[in-house]
C-alpha cells in the first residue's frame, strides 16, 4: 500500500480575552491618600459694594435729571431771569399763570393736541399691526417702510412736511391742478394745528405698531378658531378676542402718547414757527416755556413755574390713564 501524507497538525489558538476595564479602588481600599484639591478664598463683599457699581448710574440720574428738577422747584418760586439770580417771591408766579392769557392758547392747544392724537395712536397702530401680521410675500418691506419714519430725524420730517403743505407746496399744486383753490394748511389757526398732529401721528404709527406686533404675538390662536366656530365675523372677532387681549398694552400706548401728546414741541415748531403760528394761536405748553425762559432777558422764574404745571399735569393723566384701566379690570 502506498504510504499516506499525514497532515500536520495545527496548533489550537485560543481566542483573545477582552481587556478587563481598570477600575480604580478608592483611595481607602489601596492605602493611597486623596489628592489635595485647592483651597478658595472667598473673600467677604463689603457692604458698600453694591453702591459702587450703582455710582455710575446714579451720578448720571442726579446730575442730569434729579439736579434739574430740584432746580426747577426752587427757580418756580423766586422772580430770576438769565443774568440776574433773583430772590423769593411765594407764588407770585402761579398767581400770574392765572391772569396771562397766552397760558390758557397754550393749554387749551396741548390738550386739544391730545384728544387729536391720543385715539388714533391707540386704533390706528393696532390695525396696521393685524394688518401686517400675516405672513405674505413681501410683508417685510411693508413693516419697514411703516417703521421707516420713527428713525427719521424730526428735523427732517418736519421740514418735508412744510414743503409738502405750503402755500406753494406739493399738495396746493396738486390741488390746483384739478381745479381747486389752495388751502392754507400753515397759515391758518386750526388747520396748522390739525396739521401738526398729522406729523405727530405719521411718525409714531410705526413705533406703536411694533408694540402691537409684540402682544399680538401672545394672542392665543385658538380663540380665534373657537370665536370662528361660533360663527363669528372679523369685526366681531376683533372686538371680542382681540381688543380684551391687548387692553394692557391699548392702555401703555394711550398713557405713553398722552404724555409726549401734551409735551409736543419740535412738530408745531417747525411748522409754525417760533412766534407759534398766526398771533401765537398755536403755541403750546412747551413752546411757550422755551420762549420765555430762553435768551438774555429770559424769565427763567416764570418758565420754572410753568414747566411745574406740565410736569403736574403729565402725572394726573398718567394717574388718570391707570385709575381707567383698574376700574375696566374691576
Amino acid at each position: 500500500m502506498p504510504p499516506t501524507r499525514s497532515t500536520p497538525a495545527v496548533p489550537r489558538t485560543r481566542p483573545a480575552r477582552p481587556a478587563r476595564p481598570t477600575v480604580r479602588r478608592p483611595a481607602r481600599l489601596t492605602g493611597r491618600r486623596p489628592a489635595r484639591l485647592p483651597v478658595i478664598r472667598v473673600r467677604r463683599q463689603l457692604p458698600t459694594s453694591p453702591w459702587l457699581f450703582a455710582a455710575p448710574g446714579l451720578l448720571v440720574t442726579g446730575v442730569f435729571i434729579l439736579y434739574p428738577f430740584l432746580s426747577t422747584v426752587a427757580n418756580a418760586f423766586t422772580d430770576r431771569r438769565t443774568l440776574v439770580p433773583g430772590r423769593f417771591v411765594g407764588l407770585a408766579n402761579f398767581r400770574e399763570l392765572l391772569h396771562d392769557d397766552m397760558f390758557w392758547i397754550a393749554l387749551r392747544n396741548s390738550v386739544l393736541y391730545i384728544a387729536g392724537v391720543v385715539p388714533a395712536l391707540v386704533i390706528l397702530p393696532l390695525l396696521l399691526a393685524l394688518l401686517v401680521q400675516k405672513n405674505i410675500p413681501g410683508i417685510a418691506f411693508f413693516r419697514s417702510a411703516f417703521y421707516t419714519p420713527v428713525v427719521a430725524s424730526i428735523v427732517v420730517v418736519g421740514l418735508i412736511w412744510v414743503w409738502l403743505l405750503d402755500e406753494r407746496g406739493l399738495v396746493n399744486a396738486l390741488l390746483q391742478t384739478v381745479g381747486l383753490d389752495r388751502v392754507g394748511f400753515l397759515s391758518d389757526q386750526w388747520l396748522l394745528l390739525i396739521s401738526a398732529m398729522t406729523v405727530t401721528v405719521w411718525k409714531g404709527l410705526g413705533y406703536y405698531m411694533i408694540v402691537y406686533l409684540a402682544a399680538l404675538a401672545n394672542v392665543p390662536r385658538e380663540l380665534h378658531e373657537a370665536a370662528a366656530v361660533d360663527g363669528a365675523g372679523a369685526v366681531r372677532r376683533f372686538l371680542t378676542v382681540t381688543v380684551p387681549a391687548v387692553r394692557s398694552t391699548m392702555v401703555l400706548v394711550a398713557a405713553l402718547s398722552s404724555v409726549a401728546a401734551f409735551k409736543v414741541f419740535s412738530e408745531v415748531y417747525l411748522m409754525a414757527g417760533p412766534s407759534g403760528g398766526p398771533a401765537g394761536e398755536d403755541t403750546t405748553l412747551v413752546m411757550l416755556v422755551q420762549r420765555t425762559g430762553t435768551g438774555l432777558s429770559g424769565r427763567v422764574g416764570y418758565a420754572s413755574a410753568l414747566s411745574l404745571v406740565v410736569f403736574v399735569v403729565t402725572v394726573v393723566l398718567m394717574l388718570l390713564v391707570l385709575r381707567a384701566d383698574r376700574k375696566e379690570e374691576s
